[in-house]
């Protein structure tokens, strides 16, 4: 009876959280309805307001405001607020003049005229600004109802490609060679002459709600072709394109027109509104083999892991075991005899090293304290990733992915402190207070100067992704203020515990190490614990460096999520796997290699990020090169803490479990 009630309970319960979520949008997701005409109480928009973010290139690290190219700009409106993770990527959102009613045509509007005039400087810094943008082809990235304005146009294979920006305007060199854009129209053939899209064909597809329950309609699509037309005073929007020559020797007016028509396409539900953005990158085919691939390596070496703990590992237990000293055990060998205790001894080196194997490492401080950090980014990237895959961190929620990463970090803290106390303890070290305030402070810190450093970088070239004042002290005032606490309260937790109990005891003099083959040295076993995690993760990496530096939107979070679990079985078993050969050689160092020898991924993920650098991108100037650099080394050692920890733990594991099997006098 209890058990039938029960049910009905579920059931309900079940029933209600449904109904609850059949209303419920993820926060900044809210569909908007829109009508030609607004009645009493009706939750309808009839006036479509285009924003304006900021402008990047693939040329360049850095990006600008859109009022920093002298555009026509909105005086009258103020910006949108904007979440951390949009400022701390540089994203800076603004109204802009470009406004229209919901199922208004326009033909020509126009904009603004913007005259410079010969021998002025400012005009001239102005014009020149302006060409040095077409020149390293930046892009206007606008949004319409939390959607990006599209440029679509046909690529090879009769494909269409749809690129959430369009570019500012285009360049044809002394050569008379056309750069980028500028191969698009064939009347863009005059040498050292700018051509600027000054004229925006606009389209805006829109979903029709009569008969599904809402009023009004929702946009599901917004497209535009870029153009440029010399306009006249009374613009007509058709005409030769509009140039700016190289050299400023006359004065020169630009007018700014746009055009707007609307379509209506019932086939497209508006949640699905993304759909024709995201399936026109051509990736999916590319994610499969490198999953498929990844796979291909993890069952290597689960196969390598399966062989040495069910055969060799088992069968070394099982005699050390069973025979007492100065007995004879009769185990078959190749030549048939019987092998003594003293044989069996010499026949595996790992158990001959149990007097040592817990023998406190050199650098205990800092090997907990990297522990402690990387289990902190460890629960982080978990849970960020976990939340992406299931749609919170989409990117139509702009910042949410950056600003999701922030705050776990900051509120994770505690298991910092906690496991970098307890093993600290482990090691028999005694300066706690160092050990709280270098979990705290010093991966933490290295970051944020790094990071201190390249805004300053960027506030020197005027960058928009330079980070205000304001918010440097909020993310200084969430570390020390919320981060350093919980460090601490982790950590008093930690030392309250007492070390833990490793399952044999180390003898006071310490074993001389044998001579080691090249492969079971210290240096080459690192170098080559590496090689396979990275295998696993160097396709998923080259799209999120696209992501990053070419501007391309990312959004395949079920591939990563499965290439992250993928990452963890590969670290976990090529350290192992070298773990088990070194101790089999009667090396007994395995603290701090097992962490080295799965944090050597970092290193490879540096000499990627070296490789893309020269081979896909096409970054010009100093201060670019030295923000690539510089964040990229950012990105470099958290994934170096990450990985470090992943294989210093499961190497934890292994030994311990092998070790507590034996039995030892």
């Amino acid at each position: 009876m209890k058990a039938r009630i029960d049910m009905d309970f579920v059931l309900v319960f079940t029933l209600v959280a449904l109904s609850t979520c059949s209303g419920f949008y993820l926060p900044g997701l809210a569909p908007v309805s829109f009508c030609e005409d607004v009645k009493g109480g009706d939750d309808c928009q009839t006036l479509i307001q285009l924003f304006v973010n900021r402008l990047d290139s693939v040329e360049s690290v850095l990006p600008y405001e859109y009022d920093v190219f002298d555009f026509c700009k909105d005086d009258n409106e103020k910006r949108p607020s904007e979440n951390l993770g949009q400022v701390l990527f540089g994203e800076r959102i603004e109204t802009s003049p470009y406004k229209f009613s919901f199922k208004k045509d326009v033909k020509c509007q126009k904009l603004c005229t913007k005259v410079y005039t010969k021998g002025k400087p400012k005009d001239k810094n102005m014009l020149d600004f302006l060409k040095r943008g077409m020149q390293l082809n930046y892009q206007h990235h606008w949004i319409v109802d939390n959607m990006p304005v599209t440029w679509c146009y046909d690529v090879e294979d009769s494909q269409k490609y749809c690129n959430p920006g369009f570019p500012i305007g285009c360049l044809v060199t002394t050569d008379g060679r056309a750069k980028d854009a500028c191969v698009i129209n064939s009347e863009f053939n005059k040498k050292n002459t700018f051509y600027i899209f000054n004229h925006v064909a606009i389209k805006i597809t829109y979903h029709n709600g009569e008969g599904e329950g809402w009023r009004g309609a929702r946009l599901v699509a917004a497209t535009l072709e870029p153009k440029s037309i010399k306009n006249s005073e009374k613009p007509t929007c058709e005409g030769l394109p509009m140039e700016v020559p190289g050299e400023f020797d006359s004065d020169l007016k630009i007018t700014y027109t746009y055009s707007v028509t609307f379509e209506e396409n019932n086939d497209i539900k508006w949640a699905s509104r993304w759909d024709y953005i995201l399936v026109s990158m051509p990736h999916t085919n590319i994610q499969w083999f490198s999953i498929m691939n990844s796979l291909v390596i993890v069952l290597f070496l689960s196969g390598m892991v399966a062989m040495i703990m069910l055969r060799t590992l088992h069968k070394d237990i099982a005699r050390y075991n069973q025979v007492d000293q100065g007995d004879l055990i009769k185990v078959p060998s190749l030549q048939g005899k019987s092998i003594s205790y003293e044989d069996a001894q010499e026949e595996s080196g790992w158990k001959q090293v149990h007097g040592d194997v817990f023998r406190p490492p050199m650098k205990g401080m800092l090997l907990s304290v990297f522990l402690g950090q990387g289990t902190q980014i460890f629960i982080m990237t978990f849970i960020t990733l976990f939340l992406a895959c299931l749609g919170f961190l989409s990117p139509a929620n702009r910042g949410a992915l950056m600003t999701c990463s922030v705050v776990l970090w900051v509120l994770l803290g505690t298991p910092a402190g906690y496991v970098s106390s307890r093993l600290y303890k482990t090691f028999g070290g005694e300066k706690w207070k160092t050990n709280v305030l270098l979990t705290a402070l010093l991966c933490p810190g290295i970051v944020f100067a790094d990071f201190f450093l390249m805004n300053l970088i960027l506030w020197v070239e005027g960058s928009s992704a330079a980070i205000p004042f304001g918010t440097l002290v909020a993310i200084l005032a969430l570390w020390f203020g919320i981060s350093v606490p919980l460090t601490f309260v982790g950590a008093y937790f930690g030392f309250k515990k007492p070390a833990i109990e490793q399952p044999v005891r180390t003898n006071q003099i310490p074993r001389q190490i044998p001579e080691q083959s090249f492969f079971t040295k210290p240096v080459p076993g690192i170098v080559m614990g590496g090689i396979l995690p990275f295998g696993c993760i160097f396709i998923q990496l080259f799209f999120i460096l696209n992501s990053i530096w070419s501007h391309q939107m990312y959004y395949m979070f079920g591939f990563l999520f499965l290439v992250f679990i993928i990452l963890l079985i590969t670290c976990s078993e090529a350290t192992i796997l070298l773990c088990y050969f070194h101790l089999c050689a009667e090396d007994y160092h395995w603290w701090w290699r097992s962490f080295l020898t799965s944090g050597f991924t970092a290193v490879y993920l540096f000499v990627y990020a070296v490789h893309y650098f020269f081979s896909k991108l096409q970054i010009v100037g100093a201060a670019s090169t030295i923000l690539y650099f510089g964040y990229t080394s950012i990105m470099v050692l958290i994934f170096f803490l990450f990985t470090g920890t992943i294989g210093f733990f499961a190497c934890f594991w292994f030994v311990n479990k092998i070790y507590s099997v034996v039995k030892v006098d």
